[in-house]
């Protein structure tokens, strides 16, 4: 009896014996394939930048499949056991092994992927999905855009240009009557203006719409670009100011970052259409009412324009208002961010207004690698209008890395090219930041797999 008690024992830890294994080696190869399919694609984006930094053809592969196979076998047995008088018994024997057959899919990026991926600009979708993360809008913006554009309004006296602004009411008059055939063409009639850029008196404009038309007659917008380049001192050094003033603001949590939309309406004659083909048409899109009054409709529909930056809340604004700034900022595209910094709030002391232009994930690649030599980036102090910055974060590069003959031994990412060890510095005061900023890099390559949708959801930007 105890010898079959013994064999039971030993048929029950052979069954147990693989059970055992199988979690324990599939935990540990999860963990290991996990780790090496992100130290590869973090050496592919150093060894990238050092490519760019020797002006050399960029190249990137994806590993698209990893599919590991795992044998697991035990056995076991017995033995007499070798004690004298006890040379009866038996004693066991357990063995166990375990084979692995990974599978690796790699392939190059190339063609249209190449494209889509590495050679489009970002979309401000892509940039607000970052800011939810809490990402420096410093470092964001430092990285991401090439240039910003600052929108300057000018007023005009009554005198000032008279030909020029009847050109440009002229060329608003073809625009929006463009725009209500294209819409309505059966109404192309009923909206006219006359040689003086008066109003006809049959014409169907609403109080607002009157309102912005004068308005357009008497500003001229202006635009100054500032470009991202340390090659363009001006440009650098205005940009850089720029968005250190954001990120002063974004560390008070008051930089606000929503999609600008706002309230467009037309007044339609009641005889230019008919009723039933009108509420067909426009039901799920317009609202509409009637003014029997005056014998018209008017429709209105709410409109989703491009992300806007402030250091307000948005909702604070009234219909005209949005509507100034939708045309300030029109037409907009979708690798452009606008913002408007307005007195009276926090970083007001600053007022500033424009759109940032966003880059590509190639361009991105070769500024970071053109900043370590013949475009080295550099200190640049705040806007003394600019409020303290937390940790006075400001380092001269947007990526730090370190160059050397020999690594030092504190650093755990690094690549070998060329002769050079290249790494991320995470040696200095500024280690945290140059940290996010490759982990920026790394998120940044990952989200152009893929497009990035408005949420229309309304954000307030904190670190």
């Amino acid at each position: 009896m105890k010898r079959l008690a013994r064999v039971l024992l030993l048929l029950f830890v052979i069954s147990t014996l693989s059970g055992c294994l199988s979690p324990i080696v599939l935990n540990r190869a999860v963990e290991v394939y996990d780790d090496a399919a992100i130290r590869a694609e973090s050496k592919q984006l150093l060894i990238n930048i050092v490519r760019a930094k020797h002006h050399e053809p960029l190249h990137f592969t994806r590993v698209s499949n990893i599919a590991a196979t795992f044998n697991f076998s035990a056995n076991a047995g017995a033995t007499p056991a070798l004690t004298g008088e006890s040379g009866g018994l038996l004693a066991p024997i357990f063995g166990a092994g375990v084979s692995e057959n990974p599978t690796f899919s790699i392939d190059p990026i190339a063609g249209e992927e190449f494209t889509k991926r590495l050679l489009t600009p970002f979309s401000q979708h892509k940039l607000t999905l970052l800011l939810r993360q809490h990402f420096d809008v410093d470092l964001m913006l430092r990285m991401m855009a090439q240039e910003v554009r600052l929108h300057h309004v000018e007023q005009h006296t009554a005198a000032h240009n008279r030909s020029e602004l009847r050109e440009q009411d002229h060329q608003h008059q073809l625009r929006h009557r463009s725009r209500q055939h294209a819409m309505f063409p059966d109404t192309l009639n009923a909206i006219a203006w006359d040689d003086q850029n008066h109003f006809l008196p049959g014409i169907q404009l609403t109080e607002e719409q009157k309102h912005r038309l004068r308005n357009r007659q008497r500003t001229h917008l202006h635009q100054t670009t500032y470009h991202n380049s340390p090659s363009d001192q001006v440009g650098y050094e205005m940009f850089r100011r720029i968005v250190l003033h954001l990120s002063a603001i974004q560390d008070q949590k008051q930089l606000y970052a929503e999609p600008l939309t706002h309230e467009r309406n037309w007044t339609i004659p009641v005889g230019a259409i008919s009723a039933e083909g009108l509420f067909q048409a426009i039901e799920k899109d317009f609202t509409v009412s009637h003014d029997q009054h005056k014998g018209t409709y008017t429709l209105s529909k709410q409109l989703l324009g491009p992300i806007l930056i402030t250091n307000y809340d948005p909702d604070i604004l009234c219909c005209e208002e949005r509507a100034e700034l939708y045309d300030l900022i029109n037409p907009w595209i979708e690798n452009d961010v606008a913002f408007d910094i307005r007195p009276g709030y926090p970083g007001g002391e600053w007022p500033i207004r424009g759109t940032f232009r966003l880059r590509s994930f190639h361009t991105i690649l070769n500024f970071i690698a053109h900043s370590l030599g013949e475009e080295a980036e550099y200190y640049v102090e705040k806007d003394p209008r600019t409020p303290p910055i937390a940790r006075d974060e400001n380092p001269s590069h947007t990526l730090g890395l370190i160059i050397a003959d020999k690594l030092p031994a504190d650093v755990s990412l690094s690549t070998y090219l060329h002769g050079k060890y290249y790494a991320v510095d995470t040696t200095g005061s500024y280690s945290h930041w140059n940290l996010n900023a490759f982990q920026l890099l790394y998120i940044l390559f990952r989200l152009t797999v893929t497009d990035a949708k408005s949420l229309g959801l309304p954000i307030t930007i904190s670190k």
